[in-house]
């Protein structure tokens, strides 16, 4: 099995259909709103593509301020997957990457979609679990257990910065550390994905009388 290494220069991120008319519906809206502006300060700093963009923005509205996009190209779509429309299926395969970081809504249908067509594309995908949400907790919990068995890898927004910046030495570590350091502060937690995950984890370990 891959390792699913990652560095700058060979990945470039995906900011998936987060909208306005989906704050009041999504579980922990904010924090993956907020996670979703930092991955793209991230970006800026470390020099990675970000391909943004919105569901059928007539209906579902366009990204929320929360998020900085007026430097971004944001492609509208009505597809759900990110890789089944022209335009943005164009900027993900003229970026050059073949590596990508995942993030936004929703976890089992627009991001699912998206990640699942670009493993068939022979891409290597990394889903953001504290910047990737669903209306239910429980379709966002087993769309990640089913791309888990995909080959798709599930981390968090902290363990790829760090990844992506690999050394204290890097130059612009205050920088990179500045934004873990907020996240910190002002993101909620994500927690009970994970403790869910690990709901069905166990009881599949149960079933094969794993201990």
């Amino acid at each position: 099995m891959k390792p699913g290494r990652l560095s700058p220069r060979e990945c470039l991120f995906l900011l998936c259909d987060i909208q306005a008319r989906f704050a009041p519906v999504i579980q922990n809206f904010s924090s993956v709103s907020f996670i979703a502006n930092q991955m793209v300060n991230v970006a800026k700093i470390l020099d990675v593509d970000v391909v943004c963009t919105e569901q059928y923005p007539k209906a579902f509205g366009h990204t929320v301020p929360e998020i900085e996009t007026s430097h971004l190209k944001v492609y509208e779509k009505t597809c759900f997957s990110m890789f089944g429309h022209p335009e943005s299926q164009k900027a993900i395969l003229n970026s050059g990457k073949k590596k990508a970081v995942l993030f936004g809504i929703e976890a089992h249908v627009c991001i699912s979609q998206t990640a699942l067509d670009l493993v068939e594309n022979g891409f290597e995908v990394h889903i953001l679990a504290d910047g990737t949400s669903s209306q239910r907790q429980e379709d966002r919990m087993f769309a990640f257990e089913r791309l888990r068995q995909s080959g798709v890898f599930i981390t968090t927004s902290e363990a790829m910065i760090f990844e992506l910046m690999g050394d204290a030495t890097h130059p612009r570590f205050r920088d990179l550390s500045a934004i873990i350091k907020e996240a910190n502060k002002a993101a909620p937690s994500n927690g009970a994905f994970v403790q869910n995950l690990r709901g069905v984890e166990g009881e599949e370990n149960n079933k094969k009388g794993v201990n």
